[in-house]
């Protein structure tokens, strides 16, 4: 018998209704209409905090947010402490994720880049996880951003070749993707821009994309690369879609929004940032 033919599931699309699809989401009072995003927002860089710029947006008015928020590593951003209390941190941020899921559409989805921190034992990846489900959004797939960074091949921490205390190492980063009431996002054919075989080679949720060699330049200490972005925008979302990066930085996001068709809203509280977002998008030919 082959493998194959061994692990088919008979029956499985009543199975899988058996035992209740995305169960944790069921239930939801998500409103089913989809509001306009107000015009004088729409394609704009917003230097605000983005919890409080969010309140001004109307319900469901987003077709897809897309970020990358601080790691809270340590690092050096521009007017940004790095590195605070994980109370304070994750208070903050899941305050600015209520509003994200407020904001997006229904069938909208939200994407959200980030790396555990491994020395302070914070799975990131699952209490984010587990905040966007306890609000009912459903969890449809997890990408892993394969860095291929080898400059972790070594023993930093915890025991050497014993089993009292390894400590594992990882090249990768994580993609948590998540949709609001609905899996399915609307959209018109002609306005999907991905190549055949773009999608069978994204669909496979192991992305080998090398990380940006340009931080210095832009005097930020961790942007996701142009590539990543692309990936992901042309995957979930439609040309002429609303996307949103309420982490914003120097602009990854939002530029690559603008070169694939897309309107953009892009926040952040460092006006240095926001100024280096606006010359990315003025540069596109």
């Amino acid at each position: 018998m082959g493998y194959n033919k061994e692990r088919k599931v008979k029956g499985r699309k009543q199975k899988v209704e058996d035992r209740g699809i995305y169960y944790y989401a069921q239930n939801n009072e998500f409103s089913k209409k989809n509001n306009e995003i107000p015009k004088e927002f729409e394609n704009k860089i917003i230097c605000e905090d983005s919890e409080e710029f969010l309140k001004k947006l109307p319900d469901n008015c987003i077709d897809l947010i897309f970020t990358s928020p601080p790691y809270n590593f340590g690092l050096d951003y521009e007017n940004h402490k790095d590195g605070t209390n994980w109370n304070d941190y994750f208070d903050k941020l899941l305050r600015v994720f209520k509003e994200c899921i407020r904001v997006v559409k229904y069938g909208g989805r939200i994407i959200v880049n980030v790396q555990p921190l491994f020395s302070d034992y914070i799975p990131i990846h699952h209490i984010i996880s587990n905040f966007f489900m306890k609000n009912k959004m459903i969890w449809r797939n997890e990408i892993l951003w394969e860095k291929n960074n080898y400059n972790c091949k070594y023993t930093a921490w915890g025991s050497w070749k014993s089993p009292s205390n390894p400590y594992m190492k990882y090249t990768w980063e994580f993609l948590e993707v998540f949709s609001k009431g609905d899996l399915k996002h609307t959209g018109e054919s002609k306005n999907a821009d991905i190549t055949g075989d773009e999608f069978k080679a994204w669909v496979l949720a192991k992305w080998s994309i090398a990380p940006e060699k340009k931080m210095k330049d832009f005097g930020h200490p961790a942007m996701f690369p142009e590539n990543l972005a692309d990936r992901t925008l042309k995957l979930f979302s439609f040309k002429g879609d609303i996307i949103l990066d309420p982490f914003n930085g120097v602009g990854t996001t939002t530029k690559v929004a603008k070169q694939l068709g897309r309107r953009y809203i892009g926040i952040d509280t460092s006006e240095e940032y926001c100024k280096k977002a606006e010359k990315r998008i003025k540069e596109i030919i």
